[in-house]
């Protein structure tokens, strides 16, 4: 009797909450109505596209012509015997791998000094700081490629007025240093979104740990130790893996800077697909594109289940911290 009673309660309850549900859809369907239109585009322009680039990679197909011809894998095995792709997917991680360091030390670094109430005038350090990162990916290219010009380019000017060369040098024409110059800009134009991220996390932390801290003795550097790195570990994956998937995604700046030269030295794998896909019509090959997408495709979901899992671990550890104290 009392199993069946406990079938019962639970089938009800089942009934009573699959009722609830679609009373407040039904209450909410106005909210749902507004959010159509932004669906539908987010269904059109980044749902439809990644299950296209899988159907695509199959096909010998110019992205033109009406008929397209199913090759099955052999996209896949062209790509792996394909230098320019294996340079450009390696020269994508590499630019990620030195590119997310330095942008998150020096934005957390900036952070910290942000977010000391000492500073009166840090509102208007924030907004200065921040301001790289919402002027348009296009023209901050564009101008710096003016800055860093060869010949009358406003650094090269200045460090040859003080005598630091002698001659000026090529940033972004010199296959050896395109790579550095790109990361050194892309940097500046992009510390300022993770700066905001470690100022969000810093002011979750309640000053009146720290004035204890500075109670009890200790100095910055130990408060910084023993306070701000662990609450702020957390913080420090999910800011990781925005920052590096965005560095991976760097496609409209390396354009605009670079377009790919000098001598596909600085092509990138966004580049490098775009090439593929919408090149010359002799190399206009967009089965192969699609199917070099999918490979960069699932790497980059590889790190971010990475990335992942370790900020489980993380919490889980944290949490089993917390009971154990």
């Amino acid at each position: 009797m009392q199993p069946a009673m406990t079938r019962l309660t639970r089938t009800g309850g089942t009934r009573a909450a699959r009722g609830s549900l679609r009373q407040r859809m039904w209450q909410a369907r106005w909210c749902y109505l507004m959010m159509a239109p932004g669906l539908i585009l987010v269904g059109m322009f980044s749902c439809y596209p990644m299950i296209a680039s899988w159907y695509y990679s199959f096909f010998d197909w110019d992205g033109i012509s009406a008929q397209k011809y199913f090759i099955g894998w052999q996209n896949f095995r062209d790509l792996v015997h394909d230098h320019y792709f294996w340079s450009a997917f390696g020269r994508s991680f590499w630019f990620m791998a030195v590119a997310t360091p330095l942008e998150l030390i020096f934005s957390l670094v900036v952070a910290i000094l942000l977010n000391d109430r000492a500073l009166k005038m840090a509102p208007i350090f924030r907004t200065m700081l921040f301001v790289p990162v919402v002027t348009t990916t296009a023209i901050s290219s564009i101008v710096m490629s003016f800055v860093f010009a060869a010949f009358n380019g406003p650094v090269n000017q200045a460090l040859q007025s003080m005598h630091v060369i002698n001659k000026p040098i090529d940033y972004l024409g010199n296959p050896h240093s395109v790579m550095w110059t790109a990361i050194g800009i892309f940097v500046w134009k992009w510390f300022g979104q993770p700066m905001i991220y470690w100022l969000a996390g810093l002011q979750t932390i309640p000053q009146e740990i720290y004035e204890a801290a500075r109670m009890d003795g200790a100095r910055a550097w130990r408060q910084l130790i023993s306070i701000t790195a662990p609450m702020m570990a957390p913080f420090a994956v999910i800011i990781t893996l925005i920052t590096a998937v965005g560095n991976l995604q760097a496609f409209a700046f390396m354009q605009a800077l670079t377009n790919g030269g000098p001598f596909f030295s600085s092509e990138m794998m966004e580049l490098y697909i775009y090439r593929m896909a919408f090149g010359t019509a002799s190399t206009q090959r967009l089965g192969y594109a699609s199917a070099a997408g999918v490979i960069f495709g699932v790497a980059v979901m590889v790190i971010a289940v990475i990335q992942i899992l370790a900020l489980r671990r993380l919490r889980s550890n944290s949490s089993s911290g917390m009971a154990t104290r």
